[in-house]
């Protein structure tokens, strides 16, 4: 799952497993080829990617005489810095793998989806994460990956500290932690670093009532219940319940430590068993249950949606190009490589039904249909998401919650 998720929202879904910022893919050749060379900016989840992607595009040019793909490869850790230096130096790629569109859709600069993928593939995205894909009514990005979180939990630890079940509320989270700390291990793993803060925050937020907008879609960042819920988190740390300096932690930290079994409980995705444990420890005993919730009366999933956004060049020159690329992308035996490899979730009807065949993954499968995702048809997403990732940590490390919240709703005020 970039978000933005996006995921995302987020977020990020996205994981940086040690590799580097920034690197250099496949390419073919320089200049614009006569609007049949076009670049490509891909985000990097795992060590796998690049490989991936470089074989794409090796297929994609040998059955496309003349076109060619000029791939640059970005960790998640710089990318928002990235895409906004891409911007505003108008040097954009002609496909952008990431977590955000609308505030490019708003500015008009990118395509429709329906002027860069066939009907055909238009038709078998899923309806979930087409509506996430929408700008006014308009379907812009093309959904990519998803994920879907849950929490993880470590049994031989609960075993160890006489816990015999996943906690359904908060209260059993905190005291859950507080056994598994007395057995010497961390109780929650926390990551609210730069990377992916914002899909940490919603996953706590959504199950207390708490979220980034109200029921009309206005920003309610410093509402309450997020208010409460960032005391809640604030109070998980202060107490020594989890690792020391969250506000600096990013996921791979957490599920890294998680694999080890050095951390009782942290929220993960399904990229969490390939991409970590079964890295780490293979035999790890780890159970997955609902996210909980302060009530323990709902249990909301926070789902996380990456996309492709295409953006207009040249005056549509590269149109021809990138259709074809993202239409050789999107097929199917294409798409299921990727989310086998990288162990995310679907976004077509044609990969769904397969993935669900797998006990692991059909619980995060289940779970997407009725999950939340961050706004990120909102054109001010792109900055909140930004905002959240470098300014909500500090609530857990000194600052008072209530004006870190109360800043960050200024910035999505401004924004639009």
């Amino acid at each position: 799952m970039k978000r933005h998720l996006t995921g995302v929202i987020a977020a990020g879904l996205t994981v940086a497993l040690g590799v580097s910022a920034c690197g250099k893919g496949s390419s073919s050749s320089d200049g614009d080829g006569g609007g049949k060379t076009i670049k490509f900016v891909a985000a990097i989840y795992d060590d796998n990617t690049q490989g991936y992607w470089d074989q794409l595009i090796k297929d994609f040019e040998a059955k496309n005489p003349g076109y060619k793909v000029q791939l640059e490869m970005v960790d998640w850790t710089v990318m928002d810095g990235k895409v906004k230096t891409y911007v505003q130096t108008k040097q954009v790629p002609d496909v952008l793998n990431y977590n955000s569109f609308s505030d490019y859709a708003r500015d008009g600069l990118i395509y429709k989806a329906s002027e860069v993928v066939s009907p055909e593939v238009l038709g078998d995205f899923t309806p979930t994460f087409v509506e996430q894909a929408k700008y006014q009514g308009e379907q812009y990005a093309l959904p990519f990956i998803s994920s879907a979180r849950l929490l993880f939990y470590n049994k031989d630890l609960f075993k160890k500290a006489g816990i015999t079940d996943a906690p359904k509320t908060w209260d059993e989270v905190k005291a859950d932690a507080q056994k598994i700390k007395g057995s010497g291990a961390i109780g929650y793993g926390l990551p609210l670093g730069p990377e992916e803060a914002q899909a940490e925050f919603y996953s706590w937020a959504m199950n207390n009532g708490g979220g980034w907008v109200d029921a009309s879609g206005k920003w309610a960042i410093n509402q309450q219940a997020n208010v409460d819920t960032l005391n809640y988190l604030r109070d998980l740390t202060k107490s020594g319940l989890t690792q020391p300096n969250p506000e600096t932690t990013d996921r791979k930290k957490v599920f890294n430590q998680f694999a080890q079994g050095r951390i009782g409980m942290a929220i993960g995705g399904p990229f969490t068993r390939a991409g970590f444990i079964d890295k780490v420890n293979k035999d790890l005993q780890y159970g997955i249950a609902p996210l909980p919730s302060k009530s323990g009366s709902e249990h909301n999933t926070l789902g996380v949606m990456d996309v492709l956004a295409a953006f207009k060049k040249d005056g549509g020159k590269n149109k021809e190009a990138v259709k074809k690329f993202l239409d050789f992308y999107y097929q199917k035996e294409n798409t299921a490589k990727f989310l086998k490899l990288e162990n995310f979730l679907p976004v077509t009807k044609s990969a769904g039904d397969a993935l669900s065949a797998d006990p692991y993954f059909k619980q995060f499968v289940d779970a997407l249909p009725a999950s939340k995702f961050a706004p990120t048809t909102n054109p001010a997403w792109t900055a909140v998401a930004g905002a959240v990732k470098q300014d909500l940590g500090s609530a857990v490390a000194g600052q008072e919650p209530k004006k870190v919240l109360d800043k960050i709703q200024q910035t999505a005020e401004k924004s639009g």
